[in-house]
């Protein structure tokens, strides 16, 4: 299995001057210390891959021992097409994929692995709320049926952890190619789900500390967490 954050991102709202993964939190760790930490306490850090953009420089300078995608078009396309880069360097792997902005407890993948083993395809969500600004789903015939920040009645909230499946990852990188530019990832799963009948899992993940940090409210929340 590889890895890829997804850090090329400007991350406008929460106002930084440099990317938004590399935001301090109160515990002395930036956003993706802790996401690199955690993995590697699991994983092999050479699976690692970070899609930049923005300032591309600061995130490698700080995380040398990552390997690295350039998104140059950072400023002009949305996550779609930064994970699209990344996953045509490994269209026989499966792929866990994160967003950048994730502060999450490493315990979480205790109750992810075993869907990773399975190969079962599967998008990591959060029951206990359903924030409007945040990507909902809902689901139909216990798989994922709609999934973006546009969905009525939501059933939870995606917390930007996934994972695409080798047997999957062909379709999806085809649904990503059918994106426009501005739409996030969640389209081609949407496409995918739709118009190839993939099946995603929606993996309940509320019991553990998980918070995407889109405002200062958000970084307000996670450091409380920790």
């Amino acid at each position: 299995m590889k890895i890829i954050i997804l850090a090329a991102g400007i991350g406008s709202r929460l106002g930084n001057p440099f990317p938004k993964p590399l935001t301090p939190l109160k515990n002395g760790k930036s956003i993706m210390k802790m996401q690199v930490e955690n993995m590697t306490s699991r994983y092999d850090v050479d699976d690692i891959n970070v899609v930049v953009g923005f300032k591309k420089d600061l995130i490698m300078e700080r995380f040398p021992e990552l390997t690295y995608v350039y998104n140059p078009f950072f400023d002009q396309t949305n996550t779609s097409k930064s994970l699209l880069r990344a996953l045509k360097k490994y269209k026989d792997k499966s792929v866990l994929w994160i967003n950048g902005d994730v502060v999450f407890d490493k315990h979480i993948f205790d109750k992810l692995q075993p869907l990773i083993t399975a190969k079962t395809s599967f998008v990591a969500v959060n029951t206990n709320k359903v924030g409007e600004e945040e990507v909902k789903y809902v689901l139909k015939d216990g798989y994922i049926n709609q999934l973006s920040k546009t969905v009525k009645n939501g059933a939870g909230e995606a917390v930007g952890i996934n994972f695409i499946s080798s047997d999957d990852i062909p379709i999806f990188i085809n649904r990503l190619e059918e994106c426009d530019n501005n739409d996030y990832f969640e389209r081609g799963l949407e496409l995918a789900i739709n118009k190839d009948d993939l099946k995603i899992k929606a993996v309940d993940i509320s019991q553990y500390n998980c918070m995407e940090i889109d405002f200062i409210e958000d970084l307000e929340n996670a450091n409380n967490m920790l």
